[in-house]
């Protein structure tokens, strides 16, 4: 037997401790992903309403929130979630939603999300 000051290195169970950790952070990150890029094509959808020239109501910008989700494929918020507020001579327009992703089990991750932007009236 070799004493403590000889022995180096892990033992199987500190490896597989490693091992357990190094796999759950990559199951979160496999299965998190997907919502920012989600949450991303929501965020252009809506900072591209704010590029444009002006709006009349807010049911044209529903329309074209309708038309550009299904274009960029956007499963987990619908154009009648987003709340369309005026203000002023600007619109407000804001996309708040929970995803929840599940991991194994009866764990689930639960994501929230929230971008406004103001949108120009005509």
């Amino acid at each position: 037997m070799r004493s403590l000051s000889q022995q180096k290195g892990m033992t199987g169970i500190g490896w597989l401790i490693v091992l357990a950790l190094i796999g759950f952070f990559t199951l979160l990150t496999l299965k998190m992903v997907p919502s920012y890029l989600e949450y991303y094509k929501v965020v252009s959808t809506l900072e591209s309403l704010a590029k444009e020239t002006g709006f009349e109501t807010p049911t044209e910008i529903r329309n074209l929130l309708e038309r550009r989700f299904d274009i960029s494929y956007v499963n987990t918020i619908t154009h009648k979630d987003v709340i369309i507020k005026a203000a002023g001579q600007f619109y407000r327009v804001q996309a708040k939603y929970d995803s929840r992703v599940h991991l194994f089990g009866n764990v689930s991750v639960l994501m929230s999300f929230d971008k406004q932007v103001m949108a120009r009236k005509l």
